[in-house]
């Protein structure tokens, strides 16, 4: 059964009992729809990276490194919210089917995919003392640190042997490094980004850069605006320097300017791209709850990240559809959720090694999972009083 609620626009009573229920239906929903044990291992749970699923996705054929390490941090964020044994031992499974799955170990070639796992792992480690990770996080730590190409004046490619550097892999590297207790390589890697990927006209994040030939990717995309945003943070925390507050401060003023209406995280689609929203509005929770600072600045700009993280979070539950009663959220949290008539236009992987839209964005993993994130950080905002 499907149907749709009313779009009521923003909640009269943003609580955080209000959106704790809510991350609860999100979770629910992917719990249900999503989530089947690796090759019918006991002790195993992966996510289905479609809805309804085609069979190559149902036997795992594909999965998706970087979307499951996703998964892991959802699942982190809901066992921190409402700790319970079934949340514990579903991170455990999740990382641990992560495993089994990339067959050749931990790592893979491609050092955002690294980078994001990296960060889930961690805080499964330091929030829900999973011990078990700390090989993984070893292993990819090393990774990460090692890919530092001084030889083209600094920058983490996007892959291995690539000429390509960009703000998807340096900044989820970076937010990595720093809560590993690398802050000198973290500072390196947002000085780089500051000097290489930032837009001059809008002050935004741009994509990526081409070396030695400085040859830039200009595409701006909201992820990329998120991982560097939680960098500066982590930063601005963990060394106390200003410059890591001001670079903060104008990021975000640059997201309310340029990539929201009405202080809603507006654009989206499916595939890969179904997870940058998301991305953005974790660290906007982050640049809200840890942001220092007493000034007026610092406390406005922790009440702007606050109120794009809450706005949008109010938009993409207005505009859901309830199947079953769980919730489906759209691909643009502007816009009313469509349901996936089938598995048609599945996403796949293109020569570059991204993975295209389903023609109904919303059968997607990635698209779902941006919904429980949204809902799990606007938890996170409210929780603190913002």
């Amino acid at each position: 059964m499907t149907s749709r609620s009313p779009n009521t626009g923003q909640d009269a009573a943003s609580t955080p009992d209000l959106w704790s229920e809510r991350a609860d239906m999100a979770e629910s929903a992917i719990i249900s729809r999503h989530l089947r044990a690796l090759w019918a291992f006991p002790g195993t749970e992966l996510g289905v990276v479609g809805w309804p699923a085609t069979k190559r996705e149902r036997t795992f054929g594909y999965w998706h490194y970087w979307w499951q390490a996703h998964l892991i941090e959802c699942a982190v964020d809901a066992a921190n919210r409402v700790p319970t044994p079934a949340r514990r031992k579903r991170i455990s499974e999740l990382a641990r089917s992560h495993r089994v799955r990339n067959i050749t170990g931990w790592t893979n070639k491609y050092y955002d995919d690294m980078a994001w796992l990296a960060i889930a792992l961690e805080r499964a480690e330091r929030t829900q003392g999973l011990t078990e990770v700390r090989g993984a996080l070893v292993a990819l730590e090393k990774k990460l640190y090692d890919a530092w190409n001084p030889a083209v004046g600094g920058g983490i490619p996007w892959r291995l042997g690539s000429d390509f550097y960009n703000a998807p892999a340096n900044g989820p590297a970076g937010i990595a490094l720093c809560r590993l207790g690398r802050y000198g390589r973290a500072q390196e890697i947002s000085d780089w980004l500051e000097e290489n990927l930032r837009d001059a006209d809008t002050g935004l994040i741009l994509d990526g850069i081409h070396l030695p030939s400085g040859v830039i990717e200009r595409p701006i995309f909201s992820y990329c605006q998120g991982v560097v945003l939680g960098l500066e943070v982590e930063l601005a925390v963990h060394t106390g320097e200003e410059r890591h507050v001001e670079r903060a401060h104008r990021l975000l003023h640059a997201v309310d300017a340029h990539l929201t209406t009405g202080g809603v995280i507006h654009g989206g689609r499916g595939g890969d791209g179904g997870l940058f929203n998301g991305i953005l509005a974790r660290y906007l929770a982050l640049a809200a709850v840890m942001l220092p600072g007493d000034d007026r600045r610092e406390v406005e700009d922790r009440q702007l990240a606050a109120t794009l993280v809450r706005k949008s979070a109010a938009a993409a539950w207005a505009n859901r559809l309830e199947v079953e009663g769980e919730p489906l959220f759209g691909a643009d949290w502007c816009k009313p959720a469509r349901v996936p008539g089938g598995s048609s236009g599945a996403g796949l992987f293109t020569a570059g090694g991204s993975v295209t839209a389903s023609k109904t964005p919303e059968r997607d993993l990635s698209v779902q999972l941006s919904g429980w994130l949204l809902m799990e950080a606007a938890y996170q905002v409210t929780a603190a009083g913002l």
